[in-house]
């Protein structure tokens, strides 16, 4: 007998001890976002790179409402664990102003055509795996990142997306970046729109079509037309 209640007592602690992420896996909320994240895992082995044309749209409502609208192309190329991003800015808010910024080598650069000024930022590296945001990130990588809660599917533009709504487990990202939410493709481990929120009063709405995975992408891809007279400003 106190051998079977020492065999009950054990399993019972056991059960106690089991990670939390176990038991609430039990919760269709939960088992659907390991679903996901499990499909982003298979996607994220395939993933090469990523071409998409995107519409940019920041908002602010407080203390002046106030919104941009960007408009250009942007690129996403994994190499092993090595990643870089550009965005390539045609128009802001219906006029020509062609910018390219992104990460580049663990370094974030900004290249203002029309000023013919780089801005080159060596302290955004740690920032770097938050910029993939469902571009061949793994269900991995963004659950070491994020605490992730499940939202439910979606359609968009046709393809059934699953809406993931994120918050960044690094106190100092969640100071600029409360939360994301993202509607993903979990079978080509792609984005199709995001929501970053900046604070109570400032949002952006990211919306990416035209989307290609894994073709070769241009040469311009991750260059900076600069020159002799470029000026170059370090952070």
């Amino acid at each position: 007998m106190r051998l079977g209640r020492k065999l009950v007592l054990t399993a019972s602690i056991a059960l106690a001890l089991l990670p939390v992420r176990a038991v609430f896996a039990a919760t269709p909320e939960e088992a659907a976002k390991e679903r996901v994240l499990h499909q982003l895992d298979i996607a994220a082995a395939n993933f090469h790179s990523t071409t998409a044309d995107f519409e940019f749209d920041s908002v602010q409502t407080e203390p002046i409402p106030d919104k941009d609208v960007q408009k250009g192309t942007v690129y996403y190329e994994r190499k092993g664990k090595a990643f870089e991003m550009a965005a390539h800015v045609r128009e802001i808010n219906g006029k020509a102003v062609p910018k390219v910024y992104g990460c580049f080598g663990g370094v974030f650069k900004l290249y203002d055509k029309l000023a013919n000024q780089l801005t080159v930022s060596k302290k955004f590296n740690k920032y770097e795996g938050y910029l993939e945001l469902g571009f061949g990130a793994s269900g991995k990588e963004l659950a070491e990142k994020w605490n992730i809660k499940y939202l439910g599917s979606e359609v968009l533009d046709g393809v059934k997306t699953e809406k993931l709504e994120m918050v960044a487990k690094d106190p100092d990202v969640r100071k600029n970046l409360n939360k994301v939410t993202i509607w993903v493709d979990p079978e080509r481990g792609v984005s199709l729109k995001q929501v970053l929120n900046f604070g109570p009063s400032e949002y952006r709405v990211c919306v990416y079509f035209n989307i290609k995975i894994n073709q070769p992408l241009p040469k311009s891809a991750f260059t900076l037309d600069t020159d002799r007279q470029t000026r170059t400003v370090v952070q």
